[in-house]
């Protein structure tokens, strides 16, 4: 194991103070991290694009329940083909869905809004946790400020082949290590603005052992060593293939490092349980681990995030 854990002082202390953005973009800003974006990020993104290839980095929603999918996802049909006979209805002939889903938990691809972790009551830029409500929802920081869209420069570290494994085991980190050594090895330079994903190949050793109780079995995940990393070169969205925290952790007051700090103090955007195994293979082929990236949430006012299709594009 390769984890570090920084001391829970060092946590609360990157909250409260060496690593908050409270009041950084002013008062009422709803965006944090996402301030890093800009139309020039942005063009100087879609000058990655020399082959037109896609790579989609969610995984497929399913719709049967396991272990780590307490509440899976619904779906049936409100018409559909089988019941149709010739002669027995008009000409219209349609097939319709309904489906609902609880996106937060370890196997949904989906980005948080700041609207999903509070910190003694407060959300990011210091306002009451009141401002997320049973009632109406998140009345702030909701995915909305999300809703232009976020495209630009996508930093894949593929963490089992930089050690030579084939998956990061559960209660293992990627960390500071992981990332200096896709810099060094890679040739890439995680910059302002950028989105940057850390693969573990959890998920896809998911498909092959079956799903397991992370509250059991762990998890792996980014460390929160990475934490000041992701603060000073100003990374609008951290990802990987994991719900985004190493479990077991030795913290008390800590049961999410990553997601509490990331996102109460410094307003971090945060991609859950990406699919990045297609992904790394298509980084591998081309000896190339950045691209452009297009993260496109569902505009959803008053929701904590969105379901997304993450697309890599080289």
């Amino acid at each position: 194991m390769t984890v570090s854990w920084p001391s829970q002082d060092n946590l609360l202390r990157w909250l409260k103070s060496d690593l908050n953005n409270w009041g950084r973009w002013g008062d009422d800003d709803q965006k944090g991290t996402l301030n890093h974006l800009s139309p020039e990020k942005t063009l100087k993104a879609v000058r990655l694009v020399s082959e037109g290839v896609t790579v989609s980095c969610a995984r497929p929603v399913e719709f049967s329940g396991s272990v780590d999918v307490p509440r899976p996802p619904q779906h049936f049909m409100i018409s559909a083909g089988d019941t149709y006979r010739a002669g027995e209805s008009a000409d219209r002939q349609v097939a319709m869905d309904y489906f609902g889903l609880i996106f937060h938990g370890h196997t949904v691809t989906h980005i948080d809004s700041l609207a999903h972790f509070f910190w003694d009551g407060q959300t990011y830029n210091g306002r009451p946790s009141s401002v997320v409500s049973t009632q109406l929802g998140a009345t702030e920081f909701d995915v909305m400020a999300a809703s232009g869209g976020i495209v630009t420069k996508g930093v894949l570290v593929d963490a089992p082949l930089l050690r030579g494994v084939d998956y990061i085991e559960r209660g293992d980190g990627v960390g500071i290590a992981d990332i200096e050594a896709a810099e060094r090895e890679h040739g890439v330079l995680v910059e302002k603005g950028d989105v940057l994903l850390l693969r573990t190949g959890q998920l896809g050793r998911r498909a092959v052992t079956g799903p397991v109780d992370v509250q059991i079995s762990g998890s792996s995940g980014p460390s929160p060593d990475i934490l000041p990393f992701l603060h000073e070169r100003e990374v609008a969205v951290m990802g990987s293939d994991t719900g985004n925290d190493v479990a077991p952790n030795p913290y008390k007051r800590f049961s999410n490092p990553v997601h509490q700090v990331g996102i109460v103090g410094l307003g971090l955007w945060i991609l859950d349980n990406a699919w990045l195994d297609d992904l790394a293979e298509a980084c591998k082929q081309r000896g190339r681990w950045e691209f452009m990236m297009s993260i496109l949430p569902l505009k959803l006012p008053t929701v904590t995030g969105s379901p997304a299709n993450p697309m890599a594009i080289f």
